[in-house]
């Protein structure tokens, strides 16, 4: 047998051989469980198919005792009474639905026996002998006020019990007794169906009998269930000891009459999630919430990745519902769709098509919050309510940000940034890998190499870029290393299954975790980056979380084993999916802590692990993706279901972090990125220097041109990630969640619209490519306007074809109805762009009207909270609706009123020279041919003229218009008349 220290060396070196782009091996699958090497996936899965084999002959065994159950004050309580197979024993499992003021109901199952404690642990161990119910204190921040006006049945009788609820009372809980299941209904129609496949599973605590007969006593019965993975597990060498033995539970969640899923993510797949048993183009295994370390993963899979968001939604013509599975330990979920026909002779002609979902997860409570909808933005509303919004990001994060692994040296970055300047391309911040570090000791500088970190960021201040530095949770076991002595001699790590502090390997070798559970740990790591405490830092230095799934080269599927233990004995494997959101949330506070209590600016963290309620504390980006085409591809359709699951600030690596893209490629990851909410040029070690001024010509010019249209478009950007932050609404919005209605756009996912600018992009995704075709939906009498020459389609379900050669622009119509806020002036970074006056773009829909919004607030502090900020609301209208063509058109900035605070009183005091110097109106009429003026009036001013230009589009293009510097604030209410 070798050493524990040489193994870990070994599984080290084996580890950085592998994540090199020239190694031939991509994702090592034999490094990762399938549902056949996962003992609680292979039972529950072999549940169902016993209770689908069986057909109409199978009863589940879980009956709700109707004398058990209570409804008052929004709560109803019961018992659900679990038959074990023979007969021999009955399990309580405590039942409570809640009905929340949203309209949201949650449904919870417990078991007895575990919450009281009445269960003996094997091996002596000190876990905790509950289920698992911390994870709502990091997920849920709140929505959970229940509405006591619920507090009786609709229908109660000894088969079942109906329930009332959600706005107007049109919500029903339909809870059927023997066997438990429950049906959700809006308007009296079926939305959403538990257990009622009856594969609802809650594997009880039982103890362990010893199968082995002993001399003079009877042979023990032979065990009526399949063993084998119920006390212990191995996989990858290592042997999880299961205290607890079987703890797992499963649920079948049916959507009837909803053909597409979404969500779930972190997957390298299509948005419309695929179906995992039978059916055509079918995955062979479940989708895997898991967060894991998997580098050059795979497309096309539900394979696990690094984050895990268990938010679900269903959608069908007109209507979205959707389920938020609240459980961090491992997850797997089946999907199956089956089609129904009305008429047996119509061959499925005009039938409907059921999503039925099958969930399963290792331990915790069964924890599920039901959303009725019926629209996309009651879901995300309500599901945002619960684990909050995305952040509101300081500007500069919006801007383009340049990172690899590794700059080398303080002059190196110097360089960079030089060179960005001298060929004119802007950025905002530059990006430093853990080689910054002194032999990957956190909170240290390389001395030899970084001798002046300071003088580095002076110079990056200069035109107002910032720093990032990575800081992950493995802290090297080195000795005359503070920080290490300091978690040791406090118990600040998480421990092994023996309660000793657990001891892995990472990036440093020998390394120890922080447990970010750990309320002292907390504490103590956010004293860390204090300025004083990290030398070397300065308010302009953020934060890069990574490896922190957690990765350990060394353990099970590179993670850590799953009966380690945590802050109050918890296990890890009831915590593992949202570990890595408690070490975001310990480094979010951190960078509070750090800076004046009366001057707090908002923190910029970016995480590669993520669990529902990430998003509050900044971005996420997918991974160690592949310098590929279908790279590229995948990760518009991967950062769709992020938007959608409420997390909105979220990337992927431009180029491509593993590999040399070819020039082609990235140029078109630069098109392409540049609408991504983060937006980021990452790259491996060992892959060839690729920044944008690289790329020689003809190349540059393009890349160029794509940063700088993300500049002039920041105004747009920062306006729709601050509505993430009040209402959930995705900045990257997929075809189905702006038109609900259209069928055909339901699976569409290479295409999206930018928050509610109407701006519909479609970045080139095929090598060669010099045109796309693009989807417009079915809306009678609505125009798009090529974003660049004013080039008019018409909205007719069907796809047109866009030039997009290389040298050009990522094809991008405006859709008419919609005006947005740009900047216009090439500037180095976003906070040269401060004071700079806006640009409105108007997109004249056919009866000459235009709707749109501008965000405005200092961009780095808090002080929004107080009223310190502007929000303008524009509308284009004709005074008389009715006959457009024959009426005044007028032009309104219209007040959000905020606050009447001094803080709102002094910002309002900073912006009054801010102003808009353009307004562009697309599809301008034609009475405006020969008009050379428009009136202006401003709040307290008296009113105006100043000049128009009126333009005729040749061919296919679109009449436009020009008001030239109307003189009008950004701050201030007023109107322009045509």
């Amino acid at each position: 047998m070798l050493p524990s220290s040489f193994r870990a060396c070994l599984a080290l070196a084996t580890y950085v051989l592998f994540a090199f782009p020239g190694s031939v091996v991509a994702v090592k699958h034999e490094n990762f469980k399938t549902c056949e090497q996962s003992g609680f996936c292979t039972r529950n899965r072999a549940y169902a198919d016993k209770a689908t084999a069986s057909g109409s002959s199978w009863t589940s065994p879980y009956n709700l005792d109707p004398k058990t159950i209570s409804i008052k004050n929004g709560l109803l309580t019961g018992k659900l009474l679990k038959t074990v197979e023979g007969g021999s024993e009955t399990v309580r499992l405590p039942l409570t639905i809640s009905f929340l003021e949203s309209g949201v109901a949650r449904v919870t199952v417990d078991e007895e026996k575990r919450q009281k404690g009445e269960i003996e642990l094997r091996h002596g161990s000190p876990a905790r002998k509950e289920r698992y119910n911390g994870v709502q204190d990091w997920a849920i921040v709140g929505g959970l006020t229940v509405d006591t006006k619920v507090s009786g049945a609709a229908e109660q009788g000894e088969s079942k019990t109906v329930v009332q609820y959600g706005p107007k009372k049109t919500f029903k809980a339909v809870v059927k007794h023997a066997p438990f299941s429950i049906d959700f209904l809006r308007d009296d129609e079926p939305q959403i169906k538990f257990n009622t496949r009856g594969f609802l599973n809650m594997e009880h605590w039982r103890a362990k009998i010893d199968r082995e007969p002993k001399e003079g006593e009877p042979a023990p019965p032979e065990p009526i269930e399949d063993e084998s993975t119920w006390w212990e597990e191995s996989f990858g060498g290592n042997t999880d000891s299961k205290p607890k033995g079987p703890e797992s539970l499963g649920l079948d969640i049916t959507f009837p009459g909803y053909e597409h899923v979404y969500g779930v993510p972190e997957h390298a797949g299509p948005m419309s999630l695929k179906e995992t048993r039978g059916g055509s183009g079918a995955y062979e295994q479940p989708y895997r919430l898991y967060n894991s370390d998997v580098f050059e993963y795979e497309m096309d899979t539900p394979m696990t990745l690094y984050g895990a968001i268990p938010l679900m939604q269903a959608h069908r013509k007109d209507s979205t519902v959707g389920v938020f599975w609240l459980n961090a330990a491992e997850t797997w979920i089946d999907i199956v769709k089956t089609k129904t026909s009305s008429n047996p002779l119509s061959l499925g002609i005009g039938g409907t098509t059921d999503t039925q979902t099958h969930w399963f997860s290792e331990s915790g409570l069964l924890d599920v919050f039901v959303f009725l909808g019926p629209a996309p933005q009651d879901i995300i509303k309500r599901y945002s309510e619960l684990t909050g919004y995305s952040q509101l990001p300081q500007q500069f994060a919006l801007g383009y940000h340049q990172c690899r692994w590794n700059y080398v040296t303080d002059e190196d970055v110097k360089d960079v940034d030089r060179k960005f300047d001298k060929h004119s391309i802007p950025y905002d911040v530059i990006w430093l890998d853990i080689e910054y570090t002194e032999g990957k000791k956190y909170f240290t500088w390389d001395k030899d190499n970084f001798p002046n970190p300071i003088g580095m960021q002076k110079q990056l201040d200069s035109h107002g870029r910032k720093l990032v530095i990575i800081v992950d949770p493995h802290i090297k076991n080195e000795g005359n290393y503070p920080v290490v002595d300091a978690l040791k001699s406090q118990n600040f790590g998480i421990n092994n299954k023996e309660n000793s502090i657990f001891e892995g390997w990472c990036w440093p070798g020998s390394s120890y975790w922080i447990d970010a559970f750990n309320p002292s740990a907390l504490a103590w790591w956010k004293s860390l980056f204090a300025y004083a405490n990290f030398p070397g830092t300065t308010p302009s230095t953020f934060l890069w979380n990574d490896m922190n799934e957690p990765s350990v080269f060394n353990g099970p599927e590179t993670t850590m084993p799953k009966d380690n233990l945590h802050f109050g004995n918890w296990e890890h494997r009831d915590v593992h999916n949202v570990n890595g959101l408690t070490f975001v949330n310990a480094t979010y506070e951190a960078l509070l802590a750090r800076d004046d209590p009366k001057h707090p600016r908002r923190p910029f963290v970016l995480t590669r692990s993520f669990y529902a309620g990430s998003q509050r504390m900044g971005a996420m980006w997918t991974g160690d993706n592949l310098a590929s085409w279908d790279h590229l591809e995948a990760s518009i359709p991967m950062l769709l279901n992020q938007n959608i699951a409420g997390f909105s600030f979220s990337g992927a690596d431009v180029g491509g972090f593993f590999g040399n893209p070819s020039k082609e490629l990235l140029t078109r990851w630069y098109q392409a990125g540049a609408f991504y909410p983060f937006f980021r040029g990452h790259a491996h070690i060992d892959s060839r220097r690729r920044e944008p001024y690289l790329a020689g010509s003809p190349y540059v010019e393009p890349i160029t041109q794509a940063l700088r249209l993300r500049y002039s478009l920041l105004p747009a950007w920062y306006t729709a990630l601050h509505t993430a932050s009040t209402t959930g609404e995705p900045a990257m919005r997929p075809m189905w969640y702006v038109h609900p209605s259209d069928e055909a756009g339901f699976a569409l996912d290479d295409q999206f619209y930018v928050g509610d600018t109407g701006l519909l992009v479609k970045p080139v995704l095929k090598e060669g490519a010099t045109t796309v075709d693009m989807y417009l939906p079915p809306s009678p009498g609505t125009v798009y306007y090529d974003y660049f020459n004013y080039e008019t389609y018409t909205g007719a379900g069907k796809t047109v074809q866009l030039d997009a050669p290389l040298a050009g622009h990522t094809p991008v119509l405006m859709r008419g109805g919609h005006i947005l806020a740009r900047k216009e002036r090439p500037r180095k970074s976003s906070a040269l762009m401060k004071w700079d006056p806006y640009t409105l773009v108007i997109a004249l829909d056919n009866n000459l009207s235009a709707r749109g919004s501008l965000y405005v607030d200092d961009g780095e502090s808090f002080e929004f909270q107080k009223g310190a900020y502007i929000h303008r609301r524009f509308r284009f209208y004709p005074s008389d609706e009715a006959s457009p063509a024959m009426s005044s058109l007028f032009l309104r900035s219209e007040v959000d009123t905020s606050q009447d605070t001094k803080e709102a009183k002094a910002f309002l005091k900073t912006m009054k020279d801010v102003r808009v110097e353009k307004i562009v109106i697309i599809g301008a009429p034609e009475a405006w041919e020969s008009k050379t003026e428009v009136s202006v009036r401003e709040d307290g001013q008296k009113e105006k003229t100043v000049s128009l230009m009126w333009r005729r589009g040749d061919g296919k293009r679109a009449n436009w218009a020009v008001v030239r510097d109307p003189g009008v604030g950004v701050g201030k209410g007023w109107q322009v008349e045509f």
